[in-house]
């Protein structure tokens, strides 16, 4: 009898808890069972790959930019919240998910067991519940207390809270009985928690429901990945673009394009040491074009990364048949109006990017390459970043910079405290666009050839430390070294920053052509040494509004003449945050892109007759689902190719955007 007694004592709570139940107010029981069932939802995620413009700010960081999974983008410190490094997309749950989408708290959950009642802070002897819970806690040990040392007994509780208890006492119960344990339950102990277990079995079997749904879930997942290590990750693109500019526009170039193609327009001079000029008489057609990165991102350790990015494309935006030499791929075109590899090589798979970023100590990001994308690191800006912010090569980044997009070495990021960083880098020129190869006939690519290496030919040295005093304003000042190879004698282009609109030669005397025809064999120059200075700011005045700008400085010193070439570029704009709808935004840009300040005489290209060159930009990305947008883009290149005499370029641009 006395053991019956006991056992009635030590099962005490039980009804105890029973009675808080049905004494708590409704709304409480009623508002906890809501949000129980309010399972935490997957989002897909972003990790942006970069490209020419920012930093996806490393990987993944970008981008990270990347990131950079697909959520829909926001503005955040300094970078759009995706990266760069890279862009990774994904619209299915993933395993980590699954660490997250659990029930809501049971009375065990973040509690530590206790051994004995005294525990228990709050409880005292003179509790009316103090003999159930000391029964319970010492002699069957399942209940447990809050890490602060507290039972909490007057918190209201939900029925599943409730369930889980009973269900965690009936589970010690059987454990004492399957070990053979005698005295400890009577027969009307077990009769009692059966009537329990029976009147919330809905509540347990929802329970293991759950559980049991949550485990199948991991293991077809488990089944299905691509990888236990590597993520796939796309970015894709289709892009509707036409440019006209109904008269004819002057252009720095010789009387034909070599092969037909633009972007092998050469420039040269006349037998009297001018530049040539010709125009272009017929305006473009609209074209429809697509683009596409696929990126794997493989980590080992859960704190390293290697990117291996592959792109496809066939673009060749319609402004480019109004540029000057060297000017392809600047004013007025999208910058995802591309290809991907070679131009005109169509939709051949290349390798964009291939590095591996690992930390060293707390503050020290290294990433190491064959192809390291200078853009994830250098020169970036939240209202730039290409996915959502300005959308033209002349908008993205400065104009100046840099020497070369992709190339081989390394890059080393340094956190010096919450407002400061320091990003220090080394590339000799490997980039997908520029055909490959060795000897004296190879000009690109340099790194990947014996004869030149990584030292010997193309490359940059850049070092930027950003301050961010703030979550709403950045600024960032950057110095590029550059060493730039001489094509034919010339230097500039795009793989000639910071003479990226337009071309140098030793001056009058070189670069003459037979009848202003074929190509430029002898530009008088060698391998020449460059400095640019970069400046830009980001500031976010408001949560819808914002305000950007850029100003870069370049000097090109000419080998063997020992002459210099200065020039700069300026830009500013507006961005409007979230406008229409949240994660919209709109940008406006005004830029000079390319001003020369000191020799003149030795621009066979990009000079024009002196005119100054303004690109006017209106963007806006505008999110339809948290992967798929639609961005509307117009531009207004007045005095293009620095022509005060020819007539304004339009240009309008529909981008659809899908990332998973």
């Amino acid at each position: 009898m006395d053991k019956t007694v006991s056992a009635w004592k030590s099962l005490l709570v039980v009804p105890t808890l029973a009675w808080v139940a049905l004494l708590a107010p409704a709304h409480a029981i009623g508002t906890e069972v809501q949000n129980e069932n309010a399972l935490p939802q997957s989002q897909a995620a972003a990790s942006l790959v970069k490209p020419e413009v920012v930093q996806v700010d490393a990987v993944a960081t970008t981008v990270n930019p990347a990131t950079a999974a697909q959520k829909p983008l926001t503005i955040a410190n300094g970078a759009i919240a995706a990266d760069t490094a890279a862009v990774d997309e994904s619209s299915t749950v993933s395993v980590a998910d699954l660490d997250q989408a659990q029930p809501e708290a049971t009375p065990s959950e973040g509690m530590a067991q206790v051994t004995s009642v005294s525990q228990l802070a709050d409880v005292q002897p003179t509790d009316w519940a103090f003999q159930a819970l000391q029964s319970l806690v010492e002699r069957y040990g399942c209940i447990a207390g809050y890490p602060d040392g507290n039972f909490k007994g007057n918190r209201a509780l939900t029925r599943y809270e409730f369930a889980a208890g009973v269900n965690a006492c009936l589970d010690r119960v059987n454990e004492l009985i399957a070990a053979g344990t005698t005295g400890l339950a009577t027969k009307e102990d077990l009769e009692t928690l059966k009537k329990l277990q029976e009147e919330f079995a809905a509540e347990l079997a929802t329970l293991r429901g759950r559980v049991d749904s949550l485990e199948a879930r991991a293991t077809e997942l488990e089944k299905h990945q691509f990888s236990t290590t590597t993520k796939l990750n796309a970015l894709v693109w289709g892009n509707i673009t036409g440019a006209f500019a109904g008269d004819d526009v002057k252009i720095n170039a010789t009387a034909s394009d070599p092969f037909g193609r633009p972007e092998l327009r050469q420039a040269g001079r006349d037998l009297a040491g001018n530049p040539l000029v010709r125009t272009v008489t017929d305006d473009p057609e609209i074209t429809f074009s697509d683009l596409g990165w696929l990126s794997f991102v493989t980590s080992f350790s859960g704190k390293d990364t290697l990117v291996t990015q592959l792109a496809f494309g066939n673009g060749e935006s319609p402004a480019n048949l109004f540029a000057s030499a060297g000017a392809f791929n600047t004013f007025g075109t999208p910058f995802l109006d591309q290809t991907a590899g070679i131009q005109g090589e169509g939709n051949n798979v290349i390798i964009r990017e291939l590095f591996y970023q690992f930390p060293i100590g707390d503050n020290i990001q290294v990433a190491v390459g064959p192809r390291v994308n200078w853009y994830r690191y250098f020169d970036g800006n939240r209202f730039n970043f290409f996915l959502v912010g300005t959308s033209t090569f002349n908008s993205n980044g400065s104009t100046l910079l840099n020497t070369l997009d992709r190339g081989s070495g390394a890059v080393a990021q340094v956190q010096l405290g919450k407002q400061l960083k320091f990003n220090l880098g080394y590339l000799g020129e490997n980039t997908e666009f520029l055909p490959a190869g060795s000897g004296e006939g190879n000009l690109f690519n340099s790194s990947s050839d014996p004869k030149r290496g990584l030292f010997g030919g193309t490359w940059t040295a850049t070092a930027e430390l950003a301050y961010s005093p703030s979550n709403s304003f950045n600024v960032r000042l950057l110095y590029n070294r550059s060493r730039i190879e001489a094509r034919g004698g010339q230097i500039g282009g795009v793989q000639g920053e910071p003479l990226q609109n337009g071309i140098v030669d030793a001056g009058p005397g070189f670069s003459t052509t037979v009848n202003g025809a074929g190509f430029v064999v002898d530009g008088g120059l060698k391998g020449s040494f460059a400095n640019t200075f970069n400046i830009n700011f980001d500031w976010l005045l408001s949560k819808g509004f914002g305000v950007f700008g850029r100003y870069s400085f370049g000097n090109v010193n000419l080998e063997p003449i020992d002459k210099s070439v200065n020039v700069q570029t300026f830009q500013a704009g507006l961005a409007f945050p979230d406008l229409g709808k949240q994660g919209a935004l709109a940008t406006f840009s005004a830029s000079i892109p390319f001003d020369v300040v000191k020799g003149k005489k030795y621009f066979v290209s990009g000079y024009g007759d002196g005119g100054t060159e303004i690109d006017l930009e209106l963007t806006y990305f505008y999110p339809l689902t948290s992967n798929i947008a639609l961005v509307p883009a117009f531009y207004a290149i007045i005095n293009p190719n620095n022509f005060s005499d020819n007539p304004t370029i339009f240009v309008g641009n529909v981008r659809a955007q899908f990332a998973f």
